[in-house]
Order: C-alpha cells, then sequence, then structure tokens
C-alpha cells in the first residue's frame, strides 16, 4: 500500500502516512464519498496544514454540483502516546483546495493517521437555498423501487398474471387488468365503477384499434413502453389518449408530434392538432407554413385540405395569413 491511498468505508475515510520525512506537500489519490471524488492534502511550513477538497476535474467533466459538507478531522501518531488532534466540526461549502485549511501547531514526526468523518454532504443550491442531503440516497432508492415496480408490471402484462379484463381490438384482443386501467383514465375508471356492460363482461370493445396500437397503449399505462413503439404508434395512441381522457399521453404525443413536422406531414399534423384541441401543434403548424414560408411547398396539396377542412381552420388560417402578410 502506497502512503498516496486513502481508504475509504461508509462515510470514513483514512489516509495513512507512512513518512512524510523531508517533504513539504503530498496530495491523496483520489476517494468517493458520496457522489464526489475527494482529495486530501497536506504542507509543511510553520505548521502543518491539512486541506480537503473535491477533484475539480470531476465537478467540470461531471457538471456536478460542489458539495456542501459537514466533517471533522483527527490526526494520531502511531506508537506515541501523543493525543491526537481533533477539529471542530466544520461545514463548508467546497469548490477548490483553498475552500478549506486546518493548521496544526505541530511537527509531526513518523508515521501519521488523518480520519476524516463526513456526518452530512449536501448538493449545493446556486439559489440561496438549503441544499439537499444526499443521505439518505433518495434518488438511488427510488431508482431502484422504481425498477422493481416497472419489472413486476411488464411481468403482469407479458405474462398476464391475475388479468382480469379483456380488450376485444380490430383484429384481436389483449388481456389487462382494471386496477392498472381504472387508475390510469377516469373514462376506465367509470366504465368498472358504474353497472355498465363492461363492468358485467369484463370486456372493453376499443375497435378503432389494432391489437398491436392496443399493446402499445397499455405498455404507456404500464410504464413500459419502448421509443420505437410509441414512435410508431403515436397518432392512434393520440386518438386514444383523447377518447379516455389520458392527458400526460395526450402532452407527449403532442410534443412528439412537433418535433418532426415537414412539408410531407405538416398539414396531417394540423388537421389532428385541430381535431384534437393541441393548441401547442396547431400554432408550430401555422408557423411552419406561414412564418417559415412552406405553405409554397404543399400547395398541390392544400386545394384537397381545404375541401375536408373544418371551417372554422380555414378561418384561423386565413386570419394567420393577414397576421404574416399584413403591409407593413
Amino acid at each position: 500500500m502506497t502512503d498516496t491511498k486513502v481508504e475509504t468505508i461508509s462515510r470514513l475515510a483514512q489516509w495513512r502516512i507512512d513518512n512524510f520525512g523531508a517533504s513539504t506537500y503530498k496530495r491523496s489519490d483520489p476517494f468517493k464519498i458520496g457522489i464526489w471524488n475527494w482529495h486530501l492534502s497536506i504542507e509543511k511550513n510553520r505548521y502543518l496544514y491539512i486541506r480537503l477538497f473535491p477533484e475539480p476535474s470531476r465537478l467540470s467533466k461531471e457538471q456536478l454540483p460542489p458539495p456542501f459538507a459537514r466533517f471533522m478531522l483527527r490526526v494520531t501518531t502511531t506508537g506515541t502516546n501523543r493525543r491526537p488532534h481533533i477539529s471542530p466540526v466544520y461545514e463548508r461549502l467546497l469548490r477548490t483546495s483553498d475552500d478549506f485549511v486546518w493548521p496544526i501547531d505541530s511537527a509531526l514526526q513518523g508515521r501519521f493517521i488523518i480520519d476524516v468523518e463526513f456526518l452530512d454532504l449536501k448538493i449545493y443550491s446556486p439559489n440561496g437555498g438549503e441544499g439537499k442531503s444526499i443521505w439518505p440516497n433518495d434518488i438511488i432508492l427510488q431508482a431502484l423501487a422504481t425498477q422493481s415496480t416497472l419489472r413486476c408490471l411488464s411481468r403482469m402484462l407479458d405474462e398476464s398474471i391475475h388479468a382480469d379484463v379483456t380488450i376485444n381490438t380490430a383484429d384481436g384482443s389483449v388481456k389487462a387488468h382494471r386496477a392498472i386501467l381504472s387508475a390510469s383514465s377516469p373514462v376506465f375508471h367509470s366504465m368498472f365503477l358504474h353497472d355498465l356492460r363492461e363492468k358485467e363482461s369484463s370486456m372493453i370493445d376499443i375497435e378503432d384499434m389494432s391489437t398491436e396500437s392496443c399493446t402499445a397503449l397499455l405498455s404507456y399505462l404500464y410504464g413500459t413502453i419502448k421509443q420505437e413503439d410509441f414512435w410508431k404508434h403515436r397518432l392512434a395512441l393520440l386518438g386514444a389518449a383523447n377518447k379516455y381522457d389520458i392527458a400526460d399521453l395526450k402532452n407527449a404525443c403532442e410534443e412528439s408530434l412537433l418535433e418532426d413536422i415537414n412539408s410531407g406531414n405538416v398539414l396531417e399534423r394540423l388537421q389532428e392538432a385541430w381535431l384534437y384541441q393541441l393548441n401547442k401543434l396547431k400554432k408550430g403548424c401555422l408557423t411552419y407554413l406561414f412564418d417559415f414560408g412552406k405553405i409554397y411547398d404543399v400547395r398541390d396539396e392544400i386545394n384537397n385540405f381545404f375541401r375536408q377542412a373544418d371551417r372554422d381552420l380555414m378561418l384561423e388560417m386565413f386570419q394567420e395569413v393577414l397576421t404574416v402578410w399584413k403591409p407593413a
């Protein structure tokens, strides 16, 4: 073991210095406590100066917020009866090696040990609010709990574990669970709450969706949908979200449809936006057509669009034209 290595366990870091000798400066290897890598350094002048600081490169590369640390240090000389040097409890925002130094009015000889006990570590809040302690680590705990729950839900859906409702689609059927459907949609909740046919028969007819699209809908409700499946079925999912009042899915579909507007789909997107009252998507389509002048790219399709479009939508498009093209 080299005397630049720091051993750690739990919230304690220990640096054993075998021989400081004639050196005037020594820095430890990095060691990890919490989510940060740390260094200890010692410098000998008139006093012995001990510094504690986070690894600067890690802060910048991973964009970690600086730690607000509550800690204390202890320096013990081995093989002697000298009393250890014990620091007060410090609370410091630590960014660089200049942010904390502990001077010891003693010339330590031979081997000695520096202990750092971290009493608390908080993520610094730049807006002046109180930082959030990383202990207990709620982020990791919640992530593990979420992963476990999603694995269970995925098995419930894929293996039809205790499934108690059948959904009939346009080309088949799938199994699901009343509790999941009811918790996800007020419309489904109402079906099973009142004495409707769905409650008595344990069957729901969704004949305007294919089995594949309905499976994508269930995967979303169970929290297991894959990005490629969402992207493939987002128009069908938008229709289901509107029909069954699933607001978060409707918002997700609108945001997704905004991401890839082009001349080949803008009129279809505008019609969907009007049908499902998606104001953000509608504004995006109108901006694309008129503010960016892409209306010329769809002039071959625009006549057919106007024959089918709602009159109020056509009026809004005309008002947009007047807004963009009004004389200076």
